[in-house]
């Protein structure tokens, strides 16, 4: 290809990961109407969710947890905050290790009683307790719905601790996607308002950025679902006419925080066939330079939750494997 002097080389998408490419062949072949999101899409997304819920028969995965479902109070008298909590059924009877678990499906779907395998599978290998969090969901409920909700059930589970049997001192705040932002923010609104001494914070391919112009986002636009107008439509949902605007707060954006310092070691990790690639690898960077701890992975090939589409692919269980070696570090020396 000749390029005139001073011409860009055109954006090529980065290739997925064979294994990957085949699951979200298969995944196509079964939703091939997945276009553009919008509010008629979100109603279906929603119904399905809400099947998804009805359909749960046994919370604690035939005994292996105990479980229980408190509903906390919000913060300054918003509603209740849904909380599922699973503790495995061998774990110490007291000073375990916590997850607080925030779930995904980009600020307007999903519950907090889904999708929950894998992070409840690594809860029982640390002999952790997995506090899973019912956040208000936009575009209904718009910032600071979400934050206000994550930060009043930390604080809740931070002074019942004994009660739950947990250790205040080795809270794990994580979560993947639209959770994964909400994470990184509450980690800032923690340091910013108080709260619990946060071990850690576990970023899985995190949304961080609300203006959505990042050189990934452009490159990988239409590559795959959660593509740069699925990303739109959650910022959009989250904050309105404000999406991209000069006055975005941190704790809806994290990306747009001018200080990262003070913050608990984190992790992040992101597929290098995904929208949010760059924001994330920006994030991390930050993080460095404010003289923080911060683990990053990019995985070749991944797209967006290409572990949950393609569980069994390599890359998948590099990704996990490399998640639990950072917790099990993280817990050795706490």
């Amino acid at each position: 290809m000749d390029l005139e002097p001073g011409q860009a080389v055109p954006a090529v998408p980065v290739p997925l990961d064979v294994e990957v490419q085949v699951a979200y062949d298969a995944y196509l072949a079964e939703e091939p109407d997945l276009g553009p999101m919008s509010l008629e899409k979100l109603s279906v997304i929603r119904a399905e969710v809400d099947a998804a819920v009805a359909a749960l028969e046994d919370l604690s995965e035939g005994g292996r947890f105990v479980v229980s479902q408190p509903s906390v109070p919000g913060l300054d008298g918003a509603p209740e905050v849904p909380l599922l909590v699973c503790t495995p059924s061998g774990a110490a009877p007291a000073s375990r290790p916590a997850l607080y678990f925030i779930h995904g499906g980009g600020f307007y779907c999903s519950d907090h009683r889904i999708g929950l395998d894998q992070i409840l599978d690594t809860a029982e290998r640390f002999g952790a307790t997995l506090i899973s969090i019912g956040y208000r969901l936009a575009p209904e409920h718009p910032y600071p719905a979400q934050i206000n909700d994550a930060y009043a059930g930390l604080m809740w589970v931070a002074d019942h601790a004994e009660e739950l049997g947990i250790d205040p001192e080795r809270i794990i705040i994580t979560g993947s996607s639209a959770g994964g932002g909400l994470s990184a923010a509450l980690a800032l609104y923690v340091r910013d308002n108080g709260g619990p001494r946060l071990l850690g914070q576990l970023l899985i391919a995190p949304l961080l950025d609300d203006r959505n112009d990042s050189a990934s986002a452009l490159q990988m636009d239409d590559v795959e679902l959660f593509d740069r107008s699925h990303n739109g439509f959650a910022w959009s949902s989250l904050l309105g006419d404000a999406q991209g605007g000069a006055d975005v707060p941190q704790y809806a954006a994290p990306a747009r925080a001018t200080d990262l310092t003070g913050l608990p070691p984190a992790f992040l990790d992101v597929g290098s066939a995904e929208c949010l690639r760059d924001e994330i690898l920006a994030y991390a960077d930050r993080i460095w330079q404010a003289g923080g701890k911060a683990e990053m992975h990019v995985w070749p090939g991944g797209i967006h939750s290409f572990d949950r589409k393609a569980p069994e692919a390599r890359i998948s269980r590099a990704a996990v494997a490399a998640r639990c070696n950072w917790i099990e570090r993280l817990l050795a020396i706490n």
